[in-house]
Order: structure tokens, then sequence, then C-alpha cells
């Protein structure tokens, strides 16, 4: 199924964390938070100003970006979960 956000939302696939701590210990899943990180999959066209000018987005495609722990909601689209969130939920770009 495609999925095209709109205006100023993306969608992003979540990226797994580290399965070891540091130190070399396993995290069980029970254990484990969702991760703060994803991939950007699809994004809108952008915000509008009350003029009607169109607010180009930060984001694109393929950026990996951290967010919220609380950001966006979850959907599954072809059995794959993903986040969509407005693009002020993202916290950073990941270079």
């Amino acid at each position: 199924m495609a999925f095209t956000p709109l205006h100023d939302r993306v969608v992003v696939r979540r990226v797994e964390g580290d399965e070891k701590t540091a130190g070399g210990l396993i995290i069980p899943d029970s254990a484990k938070e969702k991760p703060a990180e994803g991939e950007i999959i699809a994004v809108g066209a952008g915000a509008r100003k009350d003029s009607g000018e169109l607010i180009d987005m930060a984001v694109k495609a393929g950026d990996k970006v951290l967010f919220g722990k609380w950001s966006g909601t979850e959907i599954t689209l072809d059995g794959e979960e993903l986040l969509i969130m407005k693009e002020s939920d993202i916290l950073g770009i990941i270079a």
C-alpha cells in the first residue's frame, strides 16, 4: 500500500537499538525501551504560512533522526510497524 503523509508530517521506521550493554550483558526484550531513533521513509509537502506560502521540510526520505520518546502515532502498513509524526517532534538529524 502506498502512503503519503500530508502537510508537515513524516513517516518514520524505528531503528533497533543495541542488543548488549557496553559491558557485554545481553538485554532481554522485556527490558528494552523502544528506540527514539529512526529513518525517514516519507515526508509531506510541508506546512503553510498564514499567507499560504509553503514552508519546506527540513528532513527528507533516508535521513536518520532522533525523536522524543512519546512522539508520533504508531501504525502498521503492509505488516511493518511505523510512526507518523509532525516534523516538529523530530529533535535532530544524525549525520
